[in-house]
């Protein structure tokens, strides 16, 4: 696979996808290619370069898209959904504002292509929650949603005005072993793994019969470099796709644990996240990604659970 001709700059790197999407980035380009930029500096900075970046100081983008000649940005940093409840202008100034800087950087011509990801947490409770069509009702009832809704607009409105390459997914809940999630309503989906080896019991803060669309992290790295690397006339929504691998409620992925852990026992204690997951769809339609640039999910539930218990037994010394 040929290297990009500039650098690549991942806004918001230490983050759940951030961390995964650098790596798998430096293994296709090259890690001098690539740079890692988060707000927070990293206990490990890996082997490639990282820089100390808030999206929102514009002179400091223009700083490094001026020494590295960066040809393509991924902007990840945000706050997501149930963090952002309880600061609302803030997600919404991060949210927004970042991605606004970097539609203008673009239109100045400073870089030539953009990845930024918006969320299910687009649609709302009057959305239909099976088979959640790529053009439907978005009434989203989060900061979140809202940034995210928004931010899909201004996405399109800078393809269409002005021939910006920007590229979006709508992700689904994200489950990855490698780094720790990031205060997402989908996030039990992390911890339960975590808790069923540590201490073989979990308590879900979302109820029973709670079904949520899901990915593996390694699935949802595949499709935020496939849409990136997709031919730009492949690519007929300007928005954001919808995207989906699984779908599954908290007691389908205890029964699964259990096919590995039979004494592994789970309770339930819904708190505030559990309505912004009733608000949200259950099944996805992602069948335009499909058709335009080949999307297909590697991962079902079994598969994913297999490959996370595998993988954080050897992460936390477990014997198997």
């Amino acid at each position: 696979m040929q290297s990009s001709t500039g650098h690549i700059l991942v806004i918001g790197s230490s983050g759940q996808i951030g961390t995964e999407l650098v790596n798998r980035l430096r293994e296709i380009h090259g890690e001098s290619k690539v740079i890692a930029a988060d707000l927070n500096i990293p206990a490990e900075k890996g082997n490639g370069p990282f820089e100390q970046l808030n999206v929102l100081d514009n002179s400091r983008l223009s700083e490094l898209f001026s020494t590295y000649q960066v040809s393509e940005v991924y902007l990840l940093a945000a706050m997501l959904s149930a963090t952002g409840e309880k600061n609302p202008l803030k997600a919404w100034d991060l949210n927004m504002n970042g991605l606004l800087n970097l539609l203008e950087a673009a239109r100045e011509g400073k870089f030539q292509k953009l990845y930024w990801p918006s969320s299910i947490a687009v649609f709302g409770p009057t959305t239909p929650k099976v088979n959640t069509p790529q053009l439907t009702i978005a009434e989203p009832s989060t900061v979140y949603g809202i940034s995210k809704l928004a931010g899909e607009r201004w996405c399109e409105y800078y393809h269409n005005k002005y021939g910006i390459d920007v590229r979006s997914l709508r992700y689904p809940g994200l489950i990855g072993w490698k780094s720790s999630p990031g205060g997402g309503t989908t996030d039990y989906a992390v911890h339960i793994f975590h808790e069923a080896l540590e201490k073989g019991h979990y308590t879900s803060f979302l109820d029973k019969g709670t079904t949520l669309p899901m990915m593996y992290m390694s699935d949802g790295i595949d499709a935020t470099i496939q849409i990136m690397q997709a031919p730009s006339d492949t690519i007929s929504i300007r928005s954001s796709y919808n995207l989906a691998g699984m779908s599954f409620a908290p007691e389908d992925i205890a029964d699964e644990i259990r096919k590995h852990i039979p004494d592994f026992k789970m309770d339930y204690a819904p708190d505030f996240r559990q309505q912004i997951a009733e608000s949200w769809p259950s099944i996805i339609d992602d069948s335009a990604a499909r058709a335009d640039w080949g999307w297909m999910p590697k991962f079902d539930l079994p598969a994913m659970t297999n490959d996370m218990l595998r993988n954080l037994k050897k992460l936390k010394g477990v014997n198997a």
